[in-house]
């Protein structure tokens, strides 16, 4: 199977996310190897407790990780990703859930490519919306933006209320 078919869980949303998986997947492989060296010839029925993020990697992808073909692949796939992978980063104001998270994931893979990686950040200072910032763009969608580029007519409306006021 070509990595390149390969999907990625919702749950595996950044590159770190993505490092661990290939770790764990790194330490599967080695684990299994060690087995199969020590085990004279026998074969491994099962394998030890993976995560979720793992396992619904290799069941996405129809992966039988007791094969070393299937293990290296996934291996080498997350490598590109790591190196290649397009990744946003994306600011809000809290710490947002993971399924609001799994949304907007969701969303970049199947609007804009199927391996972008989120980084995201807190900004305080943003009070609403988010900022979305890629290597060569940034995208302010804050509410401090939005007044930013309405104060004008935040003033004059001030000052309209402020003459009905004093004229009454």
């Amino acid at each position: 199977m070509e990595h390149k078919n390969y999907e990625l869980p919702l749950q595996v949303v950044s590159k770190g996310d993505v490092m661990k998986l290939k770790r764990e997947l790194s330490a599967l492989d080695e684990y299994v190897r060690e087995a199969e060296m020590r085990g004279s010839g026998a074969q491994l029925k099962s394998l030890p407790k993976t995560s979720s993020s793992l396992n619904e990697f290799s069941s996405i992808n129809h992966l039988n990780m007791l094969k070393g073909e299937n293990r290296e692949s996934g291996i080498a796939f997350l490598d590109t990703l790591i190196e290649h992978a397009p990744v946003v980063r994306i600011s809000f104001a809290s710490e947002p859930s993971n399924t609001f998270m799994r949304k907007i994931d969701k969303w970049f893979r199947d609007n804009v490519d199927p391996y972008v990686l989120i980084t995201v950040g807190l900004e305080p200072s943003i009070a609403a919306g988010f900022t979305l910032q890629t290597d060569n763009k940034y995208h302010d969608f804050s509410l401090r933006e939005h007044f930013i580029n309405r104060k004008a007519l935040l003033i004059n409306s001030i000052k309209g209320v402020k003459e009905q006021n004093t004229s009454s």
